[in-house]
Protein backbone atom coordinates (compact mmCIF):
# COMPACT_ATOMS: atom_id res chain seq x y z
CA UNK A 1 0.00 0.00 0.00
CA UNK A 2 1.40 3.35 -1.17
CA UNK A 3 1.57 5.02 2.55
CA UNK A 4 2.19 2.18 4.14
CA UNK A 5 -0.61 1.08 5.64
CA UNK A 6 -1.76 -2.11 6.60
CA UNK A 7 -5.40 -3.07 5.22
CA UNK A 8 -6.39 -3.86 9.05
CA UNK A 9 -4.69 -0.38 9.65
CA UNK A 10 -7.23 1.11 6.91
CA UNK A 11 -10.05 -0.80 7.79
CA UNK A 12 -9.81 0.45 11.16
CA UNK A 13 -9.43 4.01 10.34
CA UNK A 14 -12.26 3.90 7.79
CA UNK A 15 -14.41 1.50 10.02
CA UNK A 16 -14.98 -0.99 7.15
CA UNK A 17 -14.70 -4.55 7.10
CA UNK A 18 -11.93 -5.65 6.43
CA UNK A 19 -13.17 -8.05 3.41
CA UNK A 20 -14.64 -4.71 1.95
CA UNK A 21 -11.09 -2.95 2.27
CA UNK A 22 -9.53 -5.96 0.28
CA UNK A 23 -12.29 -5.76 -2.35
CA UNK A 24 -10.98 -1.80 -2.98
CA UNK A 25 -7.55 -2.93 -2.56
CA UNK A 26 -7.72 -5.46 -5.47
CA UNK A 27 -10.90 -3.51 -7.57
CA UNK A 28 -13.18 -6.77 -6.70
CA UNK A 29 -16.29 -4.38 -7.70
CA UNK A 30 -18.43 -8.10 -8.28
CA UNK A 31 -17.61 -8.23 -4.14
CA UNK A 32 -19.06 -5.09 -2.92
CA UNK A 33 -22.62 -5.02 -4.29
CA UNK A 34 -23.99 -1.41 -5.59
CA UNK A 35 -22.11 0.64 -7.54
CA UNK A 36 -23.68 3.72 -5.35
CA UNK A 37 -22.16 1.74 -1.93
CA UNK A 38 -18.88 1.01 -4.29
CA UNK A 39 -18.12 4.60 -5.07
CA UNK A 40 -18.66 6.06 -1.50
CA UNK A 41 -16.52 3.41 -0.18
CA UNK A 42 -13.63 4.53 -2.98
CA UNK A 43 -13.82 8.06 -1.93
CA UNK A 44 -13.39 7.19 2.04
CA UNK A 45 -10.07 5.32 0.51
CA UNK A 46 -9.41 7.87 -1.60
CA UNK A 47 -9.27 10.74 1.40
CA UNK A 48 -7.11 8.70 3.39
CA UNK A 49 -4.53 8.09 0.87
CA UNK A 50 -4.81 11.66 -0.09
CA UNK A 51 -5.72 10.72 -3.45
CA UNK A 52 -7.93 12.74 -5.94
CA UNK A 53 -11.83 11.44 -4.80
CA UNK A 54 -12.87 11.80 -8.69
CA UNK A 55 -10.75 8.78 -9.45
CA UNK A 56 -14.25 7.13 -7.69
CA UNK A 57 -16.30 7.83 -10.73
CA UNK A 58 -14.31 6.19 -12.99
CA UNK A 59 -15.89 2.84 -11.42
CA UNK A 60 -18.86 2.10 -13.96
CA UNK A 61 -22.37 0.64 -12.95
CA UNK A 62 -21.35 -2.27 -15.88
CA UNK A 63 -18.19 -2.97 -13.46
CA UNK A 64 -20.17 -3.28 -10.43
CA UNK A 65 -22.48 -6.40 -9.99
CA UNK A 66 -26.24 -5.69 -9.91
CA UNK A 67 -27.81 -6.63 -6.45
CA UNK A 68 -30.41 -9.37 -7.05
CA UNK A 69 -33.84 -7.88 -5.61
CA UNK A 70 -35.71 -10.47 -3.50
CA UNK A 71 -39.28 -9.37 -2.41
CA UNK A 72 -40.02 -9.74 1.35
CA UNK A 73 -43.32 -11.10 0.42
CA UNK A 74 -41.32 -13.85 -1.77
CA UNK A 75 -43.71 -16.94 -1.35
CA UNK A 76 -42.17 -20.70 -2.74
CA UNK A 77 -44.53 -22.47 -5.69
CA UNK A 78 -44.83 -25.11 -3.65
CA UNK A 79 -46.36 -23.37 -0.47
CA UNK A 80 -48.81 -21.44 -3.04
CA UNK A 81 -50.26 -24.24 -4.51
CA UNK A 82 -50.53 -25.94 -0.96
CA UNK A 83 -52.43 -22.81 0.17
CA UNK A 84 -54.30 -22.70 -2.51
CA UNK A 85 -55.47 -26.58 -1.97
CA UNK A 86 -55.99 -25.60 1.82
CA UNK A 87 -58.30 -22.24 0.41
CA UNK A 88 -60.23 -24.72 -1.55
CA UNK A 89 -60.91 -26.98 1.16
CA UNK A 90 -61.79 -24.63 3.43
CA UNK A 91 -64.30 -23.60 1.16
CA UNK A 92 -66.17 -27.08 0.36
CA UNK A 93 -66.24 -27.76 3.90
CA UNK A 94 -68.13 -24.81 4.54
CA UNK A 95 -70.27 -24.91 2.23
CA UNK A 96 -70.85 -28.46 3.08
CA UNK A 97 -71.58 -27.12 6.67
CA UNK A 98 -74.18 -24.70 4.88
CA UNK A 99 -75.80 -27.08 2.61
CA UNK A 100 -76.31 -30.34 4.33
CA UNK A 101 -78.43 -28.91 7.35
CA UNK A 102 -80.64 -26.95 5.12
CA UNK A 103 -81.30 -30.22 2.76
CA UNK A 104 -82.29 -32.56 6.31
CA UNK A 105 -84.37 -29.55 7.28
CA UNK A 106 -86.14 -29.58 3.89
CA UNK A 107 -86.46 -33.39 3.23
CA UNK A 108 -87.87 -33.34 6.50
CA UNK A 109 -90.58 -31.10 6.02
CA UNK A 110 -91.37 -32.90 3.15
CA UNK A 111 -91.32 -36.45 4.95
CA UNK A 112 -94.06 -34.56 7.18
CA UNK A 113 -96.21 -33.36 4.20
CA UNK A 114 -97.28 -37.39 3.66
CA UNK A 115 -100.14 -39.04 5.15
CA UNK A 116 -99.88 -40.18 9.19
CA UNK A 117 -101.30 -43.41 9.17
CA UNK A 118 -102.92 -43.95 12.65
CA UNK A 119 -102.46 -47.57 14.30
CA UNK A 120 -105.10 -48.98 16.48
CA UNK A 121 -104.36 -49.38 20.21
CA UNK A 122 -102.17 -52.21 20.61
CA UNK A 123 -102.39 -53.50 17.56
CA UNK A 124 -99.72 -53.21 14.27
CA UNK A 125 -101.26 -52.36 11.05
CA UNK A 126 -99.05 -54.59 9.50
CA UNK A 127 -100.06 -58.05 11.61
CA UNK A 128 -104.16 -56.32 10.67
CA UNK A 129 -103.60 -56.53 7.04
CA UNK A 130 -101.79 -59.90 7.18
CA UNK A 131 -104.41 -61.13 9.13
CA UNK A 132 -107.63 -60.08 6.52
CA UNK A 133 -105.42 -61.30 3.77
CA UNK A 134 -104.78 -64.98 5.53
CA UNK A 135 -108.53 -65.28 6.57
CA UNK A 136 -110.28 -66.97 3.90
CA UNK A 137 -113.04 -65.77 2.32
CA UNK A 138 -116.66 -66.61 3.18
CA UNK A 139 -118.77 -68.98 1.08
CA UNK A 140 -121.22 -67.50 -1.50
CA UNK A 141 -124.36 -69.36 -0.45
CA UNK A 142 -126.02 -70.78 -3.05
CA UNK A 143 -129.65 -71.52 -2.96
CA UNK A 144 -130.77 -74.72 -4.87
CA UNK A 145 -133.32 -74.36 -7.73
CA UNK A 146 -135.08 -77.82 -6.37
CA UNK A 147 -137.03 -78.59 -4.03
CA UNK A 148 -139.60 -76.43 -2.26
CA UNK A 149 -139.11 -73.41 -0.77
CA UNK A 150 -139.36 -73.27 3.25
CA UNK A 151 -142.55 -71.02 4.01
CA UNK A 152 -141.78 -67.85 5.27
CA UNK A 153 -143.18 -67.08 8.93
CA UNK A 154 -145.70 -64.06 9.46
CA UNK A 155 -144.65 -60.50 9.66
CA UNK A 156 -145.55 -60.23 13.38
CA UNK A 157 -144.03 -63.49 14.65
CA UNK A 158 -140.39 -62.28 13.19
CA UNK A 159 -140.88 -59.38 14.67
CA UNK A 160 -141.95 -60.52 18.15
CA UNK A 161 -138.62 -63.14 18.09
CA UNK A 162 -136.22 -60.21 16.49
CA UNK A 163 -137.75 -58.30 19.62
CA UNK A 164 -137.08 -60.89 22.46
CA UNK A 165 -133.56 -61.87 20.76
CA UNK A 166 -132.61 -58.40 20.28
CA UNK A 167 -134.03 -56.26 23.17
CA UNK A 168 -131.74 -53.84 24.04
CA UNK A 169 -128.93 -56.45 23.94
CA UNK A 170 -124.84 -55.03 22.82
CA UNK A 171 -124.18 -56.77 20.05
CA UNK A 172 -120.01 -56.76 18.94
CA UNK A 173 -118.49 -58.57 15.34
CA UNK A 174 -114.90 -58.30 14.93
CA UNK A 175 -114.02 -58.27 11.29
CA UNK A 176 -110.32 -57.51 12.07
CA UNK A 177 -108.00 -57.77 15.15
CA UNK A 178 -109.43 -55.17 17.62
CA UNK A 179 -109.13 -54.23 21.15
CA UNK A 180 -111.91 -53.69 23.38
CA UNK A 181 -113.21 -52.11 27.23
CA UNK A 182 -116.25 -53.00 28.90
CA UNK A 183 -117.19 -51.25 31.74
CA UNK A 184 -120.34 -52.32 33.99
CA UNK A 185 -122.88 -49.46 35.42
CA UNK A 186 -121.23 -50.25 38.86
CA UNK A 187 -117.91 -48.97 37.58
CA UNK A 188 -116.38 -52.46 37.53
CA UNK A 189 -114.52 -53.82 34.22
CA UNK A 190 -116.40 -56.43 32.76
CA UNK A 191 -113.98 -56.78 29.88
CA UNK A 192 -110.55 -56.11 28.96
CA UNK A 193 -109.01 -57.97 25.76
CA UNK A 194 -107.47 -58.55 22.39
CA UNK A 195 -110.50 -59.84 20.15
CA UNK A 196 -109.28 -61.88 17.42
CA UNK A 197 -111.52 -61.39 13.81
CA UNK A 198 -114.34 -63.37 13.33
CA UNK A 199 -115.24 -63.39 17.04
CA UNK A 200 -118.46 -61.68 18.39
CA UNK A 201 -119.15 -60.54 21.48
CA UNK A 202 -123.19 -60.09 23.09
CA UNK A 203 -123.91 -58.25 26.46
CA UNK A 204 -127.41 -58.15 27.75
CA UNK A 205 -129.39 -54.75 28.33
CA UNK A 206 -128.07 -52.98 31.92
CA UNK A 207 -124.74 -55.08 31.76
CA UNK A 208 -122.82 -52.20 29.71
CA UNK A 209 -122.43 -48.60 30.49
CA UNK A 210 -119.05 -47.83 28.68
CA UNK A 211 -117.33 -49.29 26.00
CA UNK A 212 -113.83 -48.32 24.29
CA UNK A 213 -113.44 -50.05 20.86
CA UNK A 214 -109.55 -49.73 19.19
CA UNK A 215 -109.42 -50.33 15.33
CA UNK A 216 -112.86 -49.40 15.67
CA UNK A 217 -113.32 -49.80 11.62
CA UNK A 218 -113.31 -53.52 12.20
CA UNK A 219 -116.03 -53.86 14.49
CA UNK A 220 -119.72 -53.77 13.85
CA UNK A 221 -121.83 -52.33 16.87
CA UNK A 222 -125.80 -53.18 16.85
CA UNK A 223 -128.04 -52.31 20.29
CA UNK A 224 -131.23 -53.49 20.09
CA UNK A 225 -131.25 -55.03 16.56
CA UNK A 226 -130.09 -51.75 14.45
CA UNK A 227 -126.65 -51.20 13.52
CA UNK A 228 -124.80 -48.05 14.76
CA UNK A 229 -122.79 -45.74 13.24
CA UNK A 230 -119.37 -45.18 14.98
CA UNK A 231 -118.07 -42.15 13.36
CA UNK A 232 -119.82 -39.71 15.79
CA UNK A 233 -117.83 -41.45 18.73
CA UNK A 234 -114.27 -42.27 16.91
CA UNK A 235 -111.11 -40.72 17.07
CA UNK A 236 -107.97 -41.73 15.59
CA UNK A 237 -109.69 -45.21 15.01
CA UNK A 238 -110.86 -45.49 18.39
CA UNK A 239 -114.22 -45.08 19.53
CA UNK A 240 -115.34 -44.47 22.61
CA UNK A 241 -119.12 -44.39 24.12
CA UNK A 242 -121.60 -44.79 26.38
CA UNK A 243 -124.85 -47.49 26.46
CA UNK A 244 -128.02 -46.23 28.47
CA UNK A 245 -130.51 -48.93 29.95
CA UNK A 246 -132.48 -48.89 27.45
CA UNK A 247 -129.88 -49.76 24.61
CA UNK A 248 -129.35 -45.95 23.34
CA UNK A 249 -125.51 -45.08 22.27
CA UNK A 250 -123.91 -41.54 23.31
CA UNK A 251 -120.19 -40.29 23.30
CA UNK A 252 -117.96 -40.88 26.15
CA UNK A 253 -116.26 -37.95 28.07
CA UNK A 254 -112.19 -38.73 27.17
Amino acid sequence: MAEGLAIADVAARLRMQLRVVEALEAENWDRLGAPVFIRGQLRSYLRLLKLPESLADGVSDAHARQPVLTPRTYTPPMQRMLDKAMGRAVYVVITALIAVPVWVATRSHVDNTRPVETASLGLDGNLQSAVEDVRPARPTPVTASLGALPKRAPASQAVAESGAQNSGALVLRFSGDSWIEVIGPDGAQVEQALVQAGQERRFEAGTVSRVKLGNATAVEVSSGGDVQDLSRFQRANVARFTVSSDGALAPAAE
